[in-house]
């Protein structure tokens, strides 16, 4: 490949990141936003991002799709199987909140039958259990605790944290953390 051809290419690649990116700022305030709203909002000409996007709803496909991967990425990052339990929970925690807050739009249209966003959903479930399961043998999470529960009660953490948007990732992520293996009550029980 030519340094031209890689120029060229490496020069789409960011009008189409521009693109994605303003539509995520555009949409998430205003759903009903055309696409001339989101060529304003990236710098470039309508006639650009409808070369790029054949209609809106391509376009909020690629969203989804974008979304998707930066989703598989964050969770590579946090490293869950070799990173120390602790520390995989948190930085996993930390990645999802900024995709889940910076992409929020998009990950509200991924299709539940959309065969690649159920594939890696699929992965990072089962990356997740390995990790809990992890966190349960080094003593992070009681040995008592159903898995499975416990990681459902992390993702609608994960959710409701991402949806309040009360303050950064990191603190959030923290919050969440705290909340999922300390609880919010005093201790005791129901006897």
């Amino acid at each position: 490949m030519s340094e031209t051809t890689r120029a060229l290419r490496s020069d789409a690649e960011r009008t189409v990141r521009t693109i994605l990116e303003a539509a995520e700022r555009v949409l998430s305030k205003n759903p009903a936003a055309s696409m001339e709203q989101i060529a304003e909002a990236a710098g470039v000409a309508r006639t650009t991002v409808h070369r790029r996007f054949a209609s809106r709803e391509a376009l909020v496909d690629a969203m989804a799709a974008w979304a998707n991967q930066r989703f598989a990425e964050a969770i590579d990052a946090a490293h869950p199987e070799t990173a120390p339990p602790l520390v995989a929970l948190y930085q996993a925690t930390v990645n999802v909140l900024r995709v889940k807050i910076d992409w929020g739009f998009a990950m509200s249209r991924m299709l539940s039958d959309d065969p690649e966003a159920a594939r890696v959903h699929a992965e990072v479930d089962a990356r997740c259990e390995r990790l809990f399961s992890r966190a349960r043998e080094a003593g992070v999470l009681r040995a008592d605790v159903d898995p499975l529960w416990a990681r459902r009660v992390y993702y609608a953490l994960c959710h409701e944290a991402a949806q309040t948007r009360d303050g950064e990732p990191d603190a959030l992520a923290a919050r969440l953390i705290d909340t999922l293996l300390r609880g919010v009550g005093t201790g005791q029980g129901l006897a």
